[in-house]
């Protein structure tokens, strides 16, 4: 009586990497919609523009979430006295806004919609990746 292996190693592989993909588009999507709502709104514009992109590789495959817009920076960290390192501009400075308007400030607040959405969505994103993988083994 003889043992036969049966080697489904490459399906088994290849179940795996469709669910991490999988997973990688659900979370991004969740980590744009969150940090879109963790924006502070004046004009719309830095909160309409997180987006977030798939790579797909052979052995690695990553998102990324963020925005192309300087401002999406400003919010994360900060400027001026109040940026998140300490390493802003000191005594203020003036502006003019896109309205024409003057301004005198001593630099914005680091609000951190990235960070926090993804603080806040942490367990729930490692929790969903679990349960993705187990469908797909099942």
């Amino acid at each position: 009586m003889g043992i036969e292996f049966t080697d489904n190693s490459a399906q088994v592989k290849a179940m795996l990497s469709d669910g991490v993909k999988a997973f990688l588009y659900e979370s991004g999507g969740e980590l744009q919609a969150q940090t879109m709502r963790n924006s502070r709104v004046d004009t719309g514009q830095t909160r309409g523009s997180y987006q977030y992109k798939v790579s797909e590789g052979a052995s690695e495959s990553t998102v990324h979430v963020g925005s192309n817009l300087q401002n999406a920076i400003w919010e994360e960290y900060g400027t001026g006295e109040y940026a998140l390192h300490g390493d802003g501009r000191k005594g203020g400075w003036f502006y003019k806004d896109a309205r024409g308007q003057g301004h005198f400030t001593k630099g914005k607040r680091p609000n951190r919609p990235l960070y926090n959405a993804f603080n806040s969505l942490r367990e729930k994103l490692k929790r969903r990746l679990g349960e993705i993988i187990m469908s797909r083994l099942r």
